[in-house]
């Protein structure tokens, strides 16, 4: 059995993964910008310096995206995706807009993927927003988490805009989310 893509991408995210302006969904001067940002960390609380961060998001409006170019960055047209690589020190940052509910009743939230060397396969998990109480406590998926983890799941909202930090395994780490229908489409 040969390796799947997901377990193929080793250390070599700048190779192949980076684009420009691959972590601006809009235009950082964009008036409705908000900076969501965070660091990637290890079991032991190391930051994870070559870790590659993706997100899909719908609009402010609530509506997913399908549009072309994501990949060429027109500084207008809002795809709602890109891709941000971690820095030395773990941190990563995009310049998005807030994403809107998809339905009525349910939580906004960004989709988010992680790559890192030494993950055999990326790493999905959800980044919700942390401004609708009633919303988050009816999500599903959120119920369905031990209350003592689910704040790995939502934002943090501060003067710079919205922080979610990844910790990869042991304490405090992130909920990261299983697709064993993907999964099994690799095998």
């Amino acid at each position: 059995m040969s390796a799947a893509p997901g377990q193929t991408v080793g250390p070599f995210f700048h190779l192949g993964l980076a684009y420009p302006q691959m972590n601006e969904l809009v235009p950082p001067a964009n008036p409705r910008a908000v900076r969501l940002h965070g660091r990637v960390t290890d079991g032991e609380g190391n930051p994870v310096p070559d870790a590659v961060i993706e997100i899909w998001q719908a609009d402010p409006l609530g509506r997913v995206v399908r549009r072309p170019g994501s990949l060429r960055r027109d500084g207008w047209t809002f795809t709602g995706w890109g891709r941000a690589a971690t820095d030395p020190d773990g941190l990563y940052s995009f310049a998005t807009l807030e994403p809107g509910p998809a339905e009525p009743g349910k939580p906004a939230f960004f989709a988010v993927t992680v790559f890192a060397r030494g993950l055999l396969d990326r790493l999905f998990t959800r980044a919700y927003l942390p401004d609708d109480a009633a919303a988050l406590a009816a999500d599903p998926l959120l119920s369905a988490v031990d209350p003592a983890r689910r704040d790995t799941l939502i934002t943090k909202r501060v003067d710079q805009g919205l922080v979610f930090d990844l910790r990869l395994q042991g304490t405090g780490e992130t909920v990261f989310l299983s697709y064993p229908r993907l999964r099994d489409a690799w095998a």
